[in-house]
């Protein structure tokens, strides 16, 4: 089973779409599914969506009248995926963005990846080019490396990019050790690497699949804003990473 975790807040327009493109993708792969998603108290039509599909697909959500962020979003879809699990050794969660940004056909071999044995199974970006990415995320990007600097450098993937799978048991184990947030930063970029940082530990093998980003999908204003995302970067310049990833999952 693949539990796929959806953080949203006011992207009604994009989740109905989103929730029947994950289904079409797994009917093709002929893979079990099921769908988390965490509403962040948004304040449009996502409730009405997310009833409207609840009787319709394999489906779970997750409402909250309070804003908590992405971070803790993510930390509750997690959660939530393990315990839904009988089987953590087996089963997986699945990362996406609400907004449709996630190129879904890369979720093919990421589910493949995983079945050739891989515990964490990261999506990496590699074209961050004007033609392709908002200008304010390719300036961050290209600065990144600079911000975070050993951070980047020594990351066992991506530690940037959220798209990615995570076999349940890692973050079983993850929450057995400690069971502080996975991630609590309301700002993507650094929750994404929070989260890497936490369960990396864990993993006994990290793979990276190529996966675009497809930004002309965005219904609405990006929240993103270069400047605010680097400077909370900087302060994991120094984060370090597992030499040995392992334990026995």
């Amino acid at each position: 089973m693949i539990y796929v975790c959806i953080p949203t807040r006011d992207e009604a327009t994009t989740l109905g779409p989103l929730l029947w493109k994950v289904r079409r993708v797994f009917g093709a792969l002929e893979r079990d599914f099921h769908l988390i998603v965490f509403d962040d108290a948004s304040s449009d039509d996502t409730d009405e969506v997310l009833t409207r599909y609840e009787g319709t697909l394999p489906l779970t959500v997750i409402r909250s009248d309070d804003r908590v962020g992405y971070g803790t979003a993510v930390d509750r879809l997690l959660r939530a995926a393990v315990d839904h699990s009988d089987y953590p050794k087996r089963d997986a969660a699945l990362v996406l963005q609400a907004d449709f940004t996630d190129d879904l056909d890369a979720i093919e071999e990421q589910v493949k990846t995983l079945e050739g044995g891989a515990d964490i199974v990261a999506g990496a970006v590699r074209e961050w080019t004007p033609a392709t990415t908002p200008k304010g995320v390719a300036w961050a990007r290209r600065l990144a490396p600079w911000v975070l600097g050993p951070a980047l450098r020594t990351a066992p993937a991506d530690p940037l990019t959220g798209f990615r799978a995570y076999r349940l048991i890692v973050i079983d184990k993850a929450l057995r050790g400690d069971d502080g947030p996975i991630a609590e930063s309301d700002e993507p970029w650094v929750a994404n690497l929070e989260t890497l940082h936490r369960l990396a530990p864990n993993a006994r093998r990290i793979e990276e699949v190529d996966v675009r980003m497809r930004y002309e999908r965005h219904a609405r204003e990006s929240r993103f804003r270069a400047p605010r995302a680097l400077k909370a970067l900087f302060a994991f310049r120094d984060r370090r990473w597992p030499t040995d990833s392992g334990g026995d999952a």
